[in-house]
């Protein structure tokens, strides 16, 4: 049986401490790969292109929000997403779910809990606190977004957290390897898709679904 390899990503040397010590006691002993940033989540998405599961703190260096996970679903959709936070209410929650997370930790849970959350996702199912009631989302606004978030292609998704993070059209471009006018290109597509007039008032509305979460 093939090592499983599980990526955990959080800035906060003492909780992937505590994420590591969680997974070192599952059995089969998966490999662990560390990310202390968004940046170093991502490439380490990239070089391990095998792994089973990335653990993902929602609060990161180099990310807002719900941001990160959105950029990774967009380039990684083959790799289950566990958002990790210490900011865990029912609308972050379920908004995380909504945006393709596989499961939520919350960084109050214990050692036992976190692990047996990471083997309920590893079984193909979703891993939520136990406190958690699903619902319905209580802002239209939000959920009309969500249902628009989601028709965005993985590569407008991209283009899109990348606006966010306040790129340029010539600066995504080169990080896509694609011309100028193919990202001024995906850029109209997401204006029209978000119903907005500019790529200003694309990324408010994306900060939109961030709002209920506390800092």
């Amino acid at each position: 049986m093939q090592e499983q390899t599980i990526i955990i990503a959080d800035d906060h040397p003492l909780f992937r401490d505590a994420l590591r010590q969680a997974v070192i006691g599952m059995e089969g002993h998966p490999a662990i790969v560390e990310a202390g940033d968004f940046a170093a989540a991502r490439v380490a998405a990239g070089k391990h292109p095998e792994a089973d599961l990335m653990l993902l703190d929602l609060s990161m260096p180099g990310v807002s929000g719900f941001s990160g996970l959105m950029a990774l679903r967009s380039e990684y959709a083959g790799l289950p997403i566990v958002i990790i936070s210490a900011t865990d209410d029912a609308t972050t929650i379920r908004r995380a779910l909504e945006l393709g997370a596989s499961g939520f930790i919350s960084k109050s849970s214990g050692i036992d809990e976190i692990r047996r959350g990471i083997q309920t996702v590893l079984a193909g199912d979703i891993a939520t606190p136990e406190s958690y009631r699903d619902g319905q989302e209580q802002d239209p606004d939000v959920a009309d977004l969500i249902h628009r978030l989601h028709t965005l292609t993985p590569q407008q998704s991209r283009v899109l957290t990348m606006l966010a993070e306040g790129l340029l059209n010539k600066q995504i471009a080169y990080e896509l390897g694609v011309s100028e006018a193919t990202i001024k290109a995906h850029v109209s597509a997401i204006l029209l898709k978000l119903n907005v007039d500019s790529r200003t008032q694309a990324v408010i509305q994306l900060g939109k679904i961030n709002m209920a979460m506390v800092a």
